[in-house]
């Protein structure tokens, strides 16, 4: 099985635009493949966003659009199940992203959410990133897409890794 960490960062509070997405490509309990791009949001971006992400419009000057990007992430996302730490929040933004471009993917997509898992193989304790890159030993940059995939990713394997099969959490999202 081939698993797609991905993780986005949003430039405002509205979170249908991306700054950033980073992707981490899981096969063989290892990661094998990343990705990571600043995307220009073609929107303003909030003071508390740029403090949590570092990003702010001048750095995503020359950066392409999620529309320019969309060719070579959509090949990447499509080869794998997808995961993201939090499913819902990256899952959502992605959606609003091809909404908001007119770009029309697939209707329903699988997903695994590493929060939800967690919770199911280690009830009792906190399941936010920064919190579990501490239990398991994870280096973290936390709100830079880019390291807060590969920590997915590096979760991911660790629950396989202590014999959860992911495919007993698979649930779908809607794309539409």
């Amino acid at each position: 099985m081939r698993y797609v960490a991905f993780d986005v960062e949003t430039p405002n509070r509205y979170n249908n635009r991306m700054s950033a997405i980073g992707i981490s490509v899981v096969e063989d309990g290892r990661i094998v493949d990343s990705f990571f791009s600043l995307v220009d949001p073609e929107q303003p971006f909030d003071w508390f966003n740029t403090q949590l992400t570092g990003i702010d419009g001048e750095a995503v000057l020359g950066a392409p659009t999620f529309d320019e990007l969309w060719p070579r992430i959509e090949p990447i996302l499509n080869s794998g199940l997808l995961v993201a730490h939090n499913a819902a929040f990256d899952m959502g933004v992605l959606k609003k992203c091809l909404r908001g471009y007119g770009i029309e993917w697939r209707p329903r997509v699988k997903g695994l959410c590493t929060v939800l898992m967690g919770r199911r193989l280690l009830p009792g304790i906190s399941h936010r990133l920064g919190d579990m890159c501490a239990y398991y030993g994870i280096d973290l940059v936390h709100h830079r897409a880019d390291s807060d995939s590969r920590a997915c990713a590096q979760i991911l394997i660790r629950y396989m890794e202590s014999g959860a099969a992911p495919e007993r959490y698979i649930r779908y999202y809607s794309m539409e």
